[in-house]
């Protein structure tokens, strides 16, 4: 059967959070809630699970003033604070008039603070005084300024271990933990995976389609990069394939790479189930060892970082550490 992209009418908030899975149902329900305060928000999640489409429809249901993104990530240095804060006119050489910054647009509405984890001690010390206050000064500036907005922050970090480690602020982090929300990555919800296939064929295609095939192949792969590298999949497939259907060929070469390794490691299983007396046949691979050499992948690629590697296996931080005891790593 093939899947046929139909164009969703629903124009409300909530109509950008696509799925019915029981996760995205419940996130539904606690965006609501949330719309209806004005308390800080702190959104938590893997890069991709659209962090900041959740502040949007937060946003947008309360219904006031602009949504300013403040993104903690492209941000660096010097540049970072005059862009928030703004600056003064001479405050430093080139700045030939005054410049209203980043809190000073999010006046009366939103301010979405992307990435928060990777913002510098020095500023997370001059954002704490503003939520605190509601003042701020511009660089190079003597006068306060006043922004009455909203925060809403997001991270893909694990911040209380950042305060743990003394990179990020306790008395910030608790300041924007009045009300959490933790998105589940792409993996978790798998049964959403069709509907975000068909609202991105809707959005990228031509009457494109795919079978049940290269359905099962999406849904089947763990997606990294969650949301947004599904999105950008299917945006690659249709400018590479003029339609109408897509092929097993025209997908990433990820996901063919994932379905080829699934389909030995399913044809090990049939074998080692096959064997007389249970003897293991020659050539074939251990699910353990399967395992322990996935988990010592991981951390390679994550350059040791566990938390990162067990979000990259889709298991808990205390699955891993169990497991690197059990293997030896």
């Amino acid at each position: 059967m093939a899947v046929k992209p139909q164009i969703a009418l629903d124009s409300s908030p909530l109509s950008t959070l696509v799925g019915n899975s029981l996760a995205m149902r419940d996130v539904s329900k606690r965006i609501v809630r949330m719309a209806k305060s004005r308390f800080p928000v702190l959104i938590l999640g893997e890069t991709g699970t659209g962090k900041e489409v959740v502040a949007r429809a937060i946003h947008n249901l309360e219904g006031r003033g602009p949504f300013v993104v403040v993104d903690c990530s492209s941000l660096v240095g010097p540049l970072m604070e005059s862009e928030i804060f703004g600056y003064a006119k001479g405050a430093f050489t080139g700045a030939h008039i005054q410049k209203l910054g980043l809190l000073d647009a999010a006046n009366g509405g939103t301010a979405f603070f992307d990435e928060i984890g990777e913002l510098p001690l020095d500023l997370q010390v001059k954002l704490l005084r503003v939520l605190q206050e509601k003042e701020f000064r511009p660089v190079g500036g003597l006068a306060q300024r006043s922004s009455n907005f909203r925060v809403i922050a997001a991270t893909n970090r694990d911040l209380l271990r950042e305060v743990e480690e003394k990179r990020f602020r306790q008395d910030l982090y608790y300041r924007l933990n009045v009300m959490k929300l933790r998105l589940p990555p792409l993996r978790e919800r798998r049964e959403d995976i069709p509907a975000l296939i068909t609202h991105f064929l809707a959005r990228y295609g031509n009457d494109h389609r795919v079978s049940d095939e290269v359905m099962n192949m999406l849904v089947a792969y763990d997606w990294p990069g969650n949301v947004r590298e599904l999105e950008h999949s299917i945006q690659q497939m249709v400018a590479m394939n003029s339609g109408p259907w897509l092929a097993r060929a025209d997908l990433p070469s990820s996901v063919i790479n994932r379905d080829s390794e699934m389909r030995i490691e399913s044809h090990d299983i049939s074998n080692l189930s096959a064997a007389p007396g249970g003897a293991q046949p020659a050539g074939v691979t251990p699910l353990a060892e399967l395992e322990r050499r996935a988990i010592f992948h991981a951390l390679e690629v994550t350059k040791g970082d566990r938390t990162f590697a067990a979000e990259l296996l889709g298991i808990g931080r205390t699955t891993l550490y169990r497991k690197l005891k059990e293997y030896g790593l």
